[in-house]
């Protein structure tokens, strides 16, 4: 069952305070959305096109993904000039532009910030390796003597594979040092326990913050600080899963002061701005950076990845339980992001895959707290397996893993013109990584005239949150109590009024008793839900 949504409500923004807490934000991966100029290439033209669509969803606001000047070396994540556009995208008028339109829709803008390294090309950077050993240019990132020329300073690795560390220098006989990058060797670590560093970003935040941003997503938040004294770490294996494997590189303690200080900052403006962190780790540790006097957010990354497994749901859903319990804020869902496998295909592929992930997008958005959906996530996109000689992602280069699948141009057109409508003029470049053929059958206007489509089951679904915030049925004091029962049905019960339901086995299950308000598919028999199908009930 499929509910329709009622009329709609007043679009203009108007101030909220906590109005995170009821938050959908829509990511957009500008490369990826809309080309506006015809470069093959999503941009700020693009997106302002296309900001009418997004609010026709029902979501709260927009993440961007860096759109920032950068030599595109990790598409984006490699950063210039923190306070400027990218000419690939277009111009600070336009951005200024979009701000504008958004907010006229109801929609706010949050911007990614990527503290923990910028760019070797930014010119810090270029000073420092200009600067020379020793200097005061140099401690503003981490370069280090290596104890020999051939010989790095420790034993790091890199999260896109090979070691952390690269020469400064390398045809010098007299320049041996070093210098960190967690990513790319064109992605150096800044040094935070440079006070001079802290201000830098001080300026960063200020400068987006009075332009009226609403609040900045933080890549890869726990690393800021490394282990003082840069030890080795006891595992010499890669970090591709997330930094994990290295307890050296990250949720070291002093960042936390980093983010009470952002907080601060972020308090001094009205409304409040929002601070989400990209924390990848275990929910009781990442629930630390959500404190009361720091992020309001910090992304569920124990749920983001899961599979479709009742009893690992139930799981991490009761830790991120007790970590609220704990710390107070409540978690932040997702199930897709630019960095990981669309959930179409982690869920099995195919039609079974597709069933799945629109009963995980339902349950998602009946969960206690905030969420966070993908772009083409509400068209129900699977992965695409890009042709090896089209694949521009730095990991797969040096690592083996490839996250271009996840970002393949959005498909807006049934009809192969215009790369699938993803170019909105004439002529038009092929895009910058290939569509698959018959990407039109997901396309946005084929779904917009099916009922039944992934776009107007979420559509509903996020019409139908909206109602229940409205009529107190969902509150910011909602925790989350997950069971699995017999035939592998998930539950999670929300309140003493509401409940999210997944059959997540291979019979029908009963559900509980209650009116059912939502499913992901339609129901086949009152009262019972069919395997890879999801249900909202409001119990008796």
């Amino acid at each position: 069952m499929i509910v329709q949504p009622g009329p709609a409500e007043e679009t203009a923004l108007t101030p909220a305070a906590d109005w995170w807490l009821s938050a959908v934000i829509y990511e957009v991966y500008p490369r990826s959305f809309a080309d506006g100029d015809g470069d093959g290439v999503g941009d700020l033209a693009g997106l302002i096109a296309r900001l009418p669509y997004i609010a026709a969803l029902g979501v709260d606001g927009i993440w961007m993904t860096p759109f920032q000047p950068s030599p595109q070396v990790d598409q984006g994540y490699d950063v210039t000039d923190y306070c400027g556009v990218d000419p690939l995208f277009g111009t600070m008028e336009q951005f200024d532009s979009l701000l504008s339109q958004a907010h006229a829709l109801g929609l706010r803008i949050l911007l990614d910030v990527v503290p923990n390294h910028c760019s070797s090309e930014h010119p810090l950077f270029q000073a420092a390796l200009a600067a020379g050993p020793g200097s005061p240019e140099r401690d503003m990132f981490h370069f280090v003597e290596g104890s020999h020329a051939d010989v790095p300073p420790n034993n790091w690795q890199s999260v896109f594979g090979g070691r952390a560390w690269s020469r400064a220098n390398p045809e010098s006989a007299t320049d041996t040092d070093w210098y960190l990058h967690l990513f790319s060797a064109g992605q150096p670590d800044w040094n935070w326990r440079n006070p001079a560093v802290g201000d830098y970003f001080d300026d960063v935040l200020r400068f987006w913050f009075d332009k009226g941003v609403d609040g900045l997503r933080i890549d890869v938040a726990h690393a800021l600080f490394k282990a003082d004294g840069l030890p080795d770490s006891p595992s010499t294996g890669g970090v591709v899963d997330g930094l994990r494997s290295n307890p050296q590189v990250s949720d070291q303690e002093d960042v936390h002061e980093v983010y009470r200080r952002w907080r601060t900052l972020a308090e001094k403006y009205e409304p409040h701005r929002l601070l989400v962190g990209e924390v990848n780790l275990e929910p009781a540790r990442a629930a630390r950076y959500t404190r009361a006097d720091e992020m309001q957010q910090a992304f569920a990354f124990a749920f983001v990845k899961l599979g479709w497994d009742p009893e690992a749901w139930a799981a991490v859903g009761n830790e991120l339980e007790a970590a609220r319990q704990l710390h107070g804020a409540a978690p932040t869902w997702a199930l897709e992001n630019h960095d990981i496998v669309r959930s179409v295909t982690r869920f099995g592929g195919g039609e079974l895959g597709s069933l799945r992930s629109r009963a995980a997008l339902v349950a998602l958005l009946g969960l206690p707290g905030a969420a966070y959906i993908y772009q083409g996530q509400e068209l129900g996109l699977p992965e695409v397996d890009v042709p090896v000689e089209a694949r521009v992602d730095p990991m797969w280069a040096r690592g083996g893993v490839c996250r271009d699948g996840a970002r393949v141009p959005l498909p807006w057109t049934e009809g192969a013109a215009l790369n699938h409508g993803f170019t909105l003029c004439e002529p038009a470049a092929d895009p910058w990584l290939p569509v698959p053929a018959g990407w039109g059958t997901h396309a946005v206007e084929r779904q917009q005239q099916d009922p039944q489509s992934s776009l107007n089951l979420t559509k509903a679904a996020l019409e139908l949150r909206r109602q229940l915030w409205k009529n107190e049925v969902f509150t910011a004091d909602d925790g989350g109590t997950w069971r699995v029962e017999a035939g592998n049905l998930l539950i999670c019960e929300r309140n003493e009024q509401f409940l999210v339901a997944a059959a997540m086995g291979t019979e029908p299950v009963k559900l509980p008793a209650g009116a059912v308000l939502l499913s992901a598919a339609p129901l086949d028999k009152d009262g019972w839900l069919q395997p890879n199908n999801a249900a909202w009930v409001l119990r008796n």
